[in-house]
């Protein structure tokens, strides 16, 4: 299926970059077995400014309208970078167990197809743009915004507002602009895609929570510090990789009211999908063997009890001994300092069987 998509082109090019950087996992570390640590990016406090910012814009995938917008936002170019990282790592670690573990190294066609991988891959990187902005305005590294300074409170005489809140107003108010969303198309999938991508900005404005800190005399909490702070990115991509689980597939119907096209899920009695929603057009492949959309499971490693059978696609799994090295019979002596002895155990390791 062809599909001219104008409005959601820098979110396609944005994560071509994601392609680009597939390579980096390796050194990020993700195995599955470890907890989610996201690695800090080369990321100053001072944004880049000059030549350096604008070079920087020069080099990144963008249409020519928003390098101009680049260009007048110091910061941004680095924001940008910071979102492609954000949404890399999150695909990555939520589909670590999945026959199709967000690799996108070299097969670019998966972007032309309207999969459920290719709606959470949209919905992902909204969500990190809009994550990363917000963040950026708080942390001083773009000069155009700062901290969000609309709490909305009630009983505001009572409340002291205080340290820097993560500015969420202004990122989805630059993001429509810097995505260029005014009007949807009556393209199919140009509807899709624009549904996704905003399903990642709305999970997002979900995770944006008050936290307050109580000042007062012994603790009575006359006066509370307050401010608005962005949850987690992997709270988002955790609640991202369960719309993809129940994601709906669509179609288009026409609104007899209006006479404009509309997504229905026919699964729900030609209703149209929730706005949360992750939707797709067609099935997805099986992902074991490879193709132009994935490499397959072939070599990946895997839990013996727990997802070498789905995995590895009914095709068995080699077992083999591995050394590993660990801290063990440790000691505390006195008064703060811990020694410990190196130990080494051997463990079976699980891989799919490529044939």
């Amino acid at each position: 299926m062809r599909s001219r998509l104008p409005r959601t082109a820098c979110l396609l090019r944005i994560i071509a970059l994601c392609i680009l950087l597939s390579h980096a996992a390796a050194y990020f570390g993700l195995t599955g077995r470890e907890p989610l640590v996201l690695l800090p990016g080369p990321f100053s406090n001072e944004p880049p400014t000059g030549k350096a910012h604008l070079k920087q814009c020069e080099q990144m995938t963008l249409t020519r309208r928003q390098k101009r917008l680049c260009r007048r936002e110091p910061g941004l170019a680095e924001t940008l970078r910071e979102s492609v990282r954000l949404s890399l790592l999150e695909c990555r670690y939520q589909f670590r167990n999945e026959r199709w573990n967000c690799s996108l190294d070299g097969r670019g066609s998966l972007l032309k197809r309207a999969f459920k991988e290719t709606a959470f891959l949209l919905a992902v990187s909204s969500a990190a743009l809009t994550h990363a902005i917000a963040k950026a305005c708080s942390s001083g590294r773009m000069e155009r915004c700062t901290c969000d300074d609309s709490p909305g409170i009630q009983h505001r005489e009572a409340w002291q507002w205080g340290v820097c809140g993560d500015n969420l107003k202004y990122s989805t108010k630059f993001l429509k602009k810097f995505l260029g969303q005014k009007k949807v198309s009556k393209d199919l999938r140009a509807q899709v895609d624009a549904h996704n991508i905003n399903v990642g900005i709305r999970l997002v404005k979900r995770g944006l929570e008050t936290t307050c800190k109580c000042h007062g005399v012994s603790g009575s909490c006359a006066v509370r510090t307050c401010w608005k702070q962005l949850s987690p990115f992997h709270d988002t991509g955790r609640l991202l990789k369960n719309r993809y689980d129940a994601a709906v597939r669509v179609l288009s119907v026409t609104n007899a009211a209006t006479g404009e096209t509309e997504l229905a899920g026919p699964h729900r009695h030609g209703q149209s999908p929730r706005t949360t929603d992750l939707v797709y057009l067609e099935d997805s492949p099986s992902f074991c063997r490879p193709s132009r959309y994935s490499p397959g499971t072939g070599s990946r490693s895997c839990a013996k009890d727990t997802s070498c059978q789905n995995l590895c696609c009914g095709r068995g799994y080699n077992t083999a001994m591995r050394l590993t090295s660990l801290s063990c019979h440790c000691q505390v002596r006195w008064c703060c300092h811990v020694e410990c002895q190196t130990c080494v155990r051997e463990e079976e390791v699980y891989t799919c069987k490529t044939a």
